[in-house]
């Protein structure tokens, strides 16, 4: 009987450290599982922020590229009316040439055919 009992005394013992090591084993893991929720929860809170800050230059991008493609539409435009407009300019530039040289030309005593100088009349007088 006495062996039975010391028997029985050490199963409880065995039993008593097995549970002693599950608990402590259950207390390490979870402590190991808080301390990883934090680290998670902080590196969420992080990308979270980072996400925010991304948006918010994506929108300030956005809004940028938005105000390029309205000045890009203006210069677009002007371009388009002085291309349209090149040669009627470069026209009237080269008779106001010709009549700077005439004019210049009568002021150092030349003298012109009268259908020169009509033509000449004809544009001074368009030009007052």
């Amino acid at each position: 009987a006495q062996a039975e009992e010391a028997q029985a005394v050490q199963a409880e013992k065995d039993a008593q450290a097995a549970y002693e090591l599950y608990v402590k084993d259950t207390n390490d893991s979870v402590t190991a599982k808080r301390d990883s929720i934090t680290n998670k929860s902080d590196t969420k809170a992080k990308k979270e922020g980072a996400l925010q800050e991304t948006k918010k230059d994506h929108n300030n991008i956005m809004v940028e590229l938005e105000e390029l493609s309205n000045e890009n539409a203006d210069l677009h435009k002007a371009c388009d009316f002085t291309v349209k407009n090149f040669d009627i300019r470069q026209t009237a530039r080269d008779e106001e040439v010709e009549a700077l040289r005439q004019a210049k030309a009568v002021l150092s005593g030349a003298k012109f055919d009268s259908a020169l100088i009509q033509k000449s009349s004809v544009f001074m007088g368009a030009r007052k």
